[in-house]
């Protein structure tokens, strides 16, 4: 009797168990009736488990209540920023109907036009019908109200500056708070410290309608094995080393129009040309000097004030030509282009190919997880030191989100220190992610090493605790924005036309373009047959020869499904012609 009691007890203290745990954790499964917060993002499987049930368990202390968050990934950023702009005009559009205002056929455009200016009135647009272009841009961009129109979703999580920027601009964001009532300890700490700066080294970190949650940087992963099979003797250090013509037909790369963050990696890569450019003329040590210079005379683009050289120029368009002809060479050793940035690591790790871009925290979590149970080191990734710019990822509140409060408290823990943990944390640690190892950096300036007291202790306090030591060079995310400078006069205004201009010269002549760089390396590679390399990297001549300055208008000038084509067949004709003469210059 009292052996069958002692066993009903054990039985009755094992089923109690996991309840007493989660009441100590002060959390209770959602239920019916319990908030729900809807966000589209491009972010992984991992980070949206850990967030997700992070800030369910947060807000559960803090409000009483957990939080089903309803994500929608539906892709990349290009899929992402479409389906916005289609609901945004939909819901708009029946608004604007449904108050007896006639629907124009290009109301889309209107209330989506990025450089829209209702104090200028185009010469040959009629006042009548300027006035009601005007009417409806303001109707869109000034009303906030999901019972007007919404796109039904509350918030996008992820992306990059440049996404967050263009967002901001179609006027699709708008501010978690007003001027002055950002809860305190986010942005600052209590003596007006900055915990997350506007940005850093010429990149944005946040601004007002988006705040930057988690830092990248691009870079390199490589798999050893791999890389000797192809005779490589040396590990690549720089993104020049990819143009390698041993890593012919090995390279895994992702399309920079399916992946904003890609594409941010392959800008990087002609911004370090430019700035190689102007130190090779000399000017290196005088480019924030002329910068500041250029930016407080606002000439025409390419126009250079007093005090500053033509030559100074003229490299900076050198160096954006010798990025773009770097772009081609790298392109040229794909073994293929993919739709999903994550993909190439995998490839990596596997030894499906031998190398290619990566974002940092896809290629150091494959890494570690294709090493593990190896003994050795066979994969790894590299950000070339002074050559990747750190840049953030965005959370952003949408214009009419139906839970505007709710999604405030997803921000505030996203950049409270609660939250930042879950980005560096190991799994299982006090207050790091249950499951998976994000292996990101966070954000905050008091997760990093400091002469800052406070954020030096803080940093220590952390550091046991994070799946890397951040304190180290190659980690401290501060340190590597402070060793690489983003000029946007250089590149930012082309970043659109770039994207494009690599799928036709790599991707949609990528057949071509293989075939040229095939027959360059077997007639003794590009030294030996400068017509044919000539050939293959000139740019673009139709509808117009592609320059820097003709760059930044080019979209705007031309439909882009046009220079998309025209573009190809050039370049497909070009490598026709390059293939042929290394053929010729390959006879004795």
């Amino acid at each position: 009797m009292v052996r069958n009691s002692s066993i009903l007890l054990v039985l009755a203290l094992i089923v109690a168990l996991p309840f007493w745990f989660r009441q100590e954790a002060g959390v209770r499964e959602w239920r019916e009736g319990d908030p729900v917060l809807v966000i589209i993002t491009p972010m992984n499987e991992a980070i949206r488990h850990e967030y997700a049930l992070g800030f369910s368990r947060w807000h559960a202390r803090r409000f009483g209540a957990p939080v089903k968050v309803d994500w929608r990934n539906i892709g990349g950023t290009t899929e992402i920023s479409r389906y916005l702009t289609s609901e945004f005009v939909s819901s708009f559009r029946a608004w604007w109907t449904s108050q007896g205002r006639p629907w124009r056929g290009d109301g889309g455009s209107i209330i989506l036009n990025k450089s829209f200016d209702p104090a200028k009135r185009p010469d040959g647009v009629e006042e009548a019908d300027w006035a009601e272009q005007v009417a409806m841009f303001r109707a869109f961009r000034e009303t906030d109200d999901p019972q007007a129109f919404s796109s039904q979703i509350d918030m996008y999580f992820g992306g990059g500056a440049y996404d967050g920027d263009n967002a901001t601009r179609q006027g699709l964001l708008v501010p978690a708070w007003a001027p002055g009532e950002i809860p305190p300890g986010l942005i600052a700490d209590g003596n007006g410290v900055e915990l997350i700066p506007e940005g850093m080294s010429g990149e944005t970190w946040r601004t007002p309608t988006w705040y930057g949650t988690t830092l990248s940087t691009f870079g390199i992963c490589y798999n050893r094995d791999r890389m000797q099979a192809q005779g490589m003797d040396s590990e690549p250090a720089s993104w020049e080393d990819l143009a390698d013509p041993r890593w012919f037909g090995t390279l895994g790369l992702a399309d920079p129009t399916k992946s904003g963050s890609i594409a941010k990696a392959f800008e990087t890569i002609v911004q370090v040309q430019c700035r190689k450019a102007v130190e090779a003329a000399g000017f290196g040590g005088q480019t924030d000097v002329f910068e500041a210079a250029i930016a407080a005379a606002r000439l025409p683009p390419g126009d250079m004030p007093d005090g500053v050289p033509a030559a100074y120029q003229e490299a900076v368009e050198r160096g954006w030509a010798d990025g773009l002809r770097l772009l081609q060479k790298i392109g040229a050793n794909a073994r293929y282009f993919t739709d999903s940035a994550s993909k190439v690591p995998l490839d990596v790790g596997m030894g499906n190919a031998a190398a290619g871009l990566a974002i940092d925290f896809y290629g150091r979590f494959e890494a570690q997880v294709s090493n593990e149970g190896r003994g050795r080191e066979a994969m790894a990734y590299v950000t070339p030191r002074g050559e990747s710019g750190v840049s953030a990822d965005p959370i952003s509140i949408l214009r009419g989100a139906p839970r505007r409060e709710l999604a405030g408290r997803f921000i505030e823990y996203l950049l409270s220190e609660d939250g930042q943990r879950l980005w560096c944390y190991r799994p299982g640690e006090p207050g790091g992610p249950e499951k998976y190892a994000l292996q990101r950096f966070p954000i905050r300036r008091d997760f990093y090493p400091s002469a800052n007291p406070a954020f030096q202790a803080s940093y220590e306090r952390h550091r046991p605790h994070t799946t890397d030591d951040l304190g180290r060079p190659v980690l401290d995310a501060y340190r590597l924005a402070e060793e690489y400078v983003y000029r946007p006069r250089w590149t930012a205004g082309h970043f659109g036309l770039l994207r494009d201009l690599v799928r036709a010269m790599c991707l949609d002549a990528g057949q071509e373009l293989r075939k040229a760089w095939g027959a360059i390396g077997d007639a003794g590679g590009p030294e030996a047959c400068p017509r044919a390399l000539e050939a293959m990297q000139r740019l673009p001549q139709v509808p117009e020869p592609l320059t820097w300055a003709s760059g930044l208008t080019m979209g705007k000038k031309y439909d882009r499904l046009d220079l998309l084509r025209q573009w190809t067949l050039q370049y497909r004709a070009q490598y026709a012609e390059a293939a042929r003469l290394a053929r010729e210059e390959a006879r004795p």
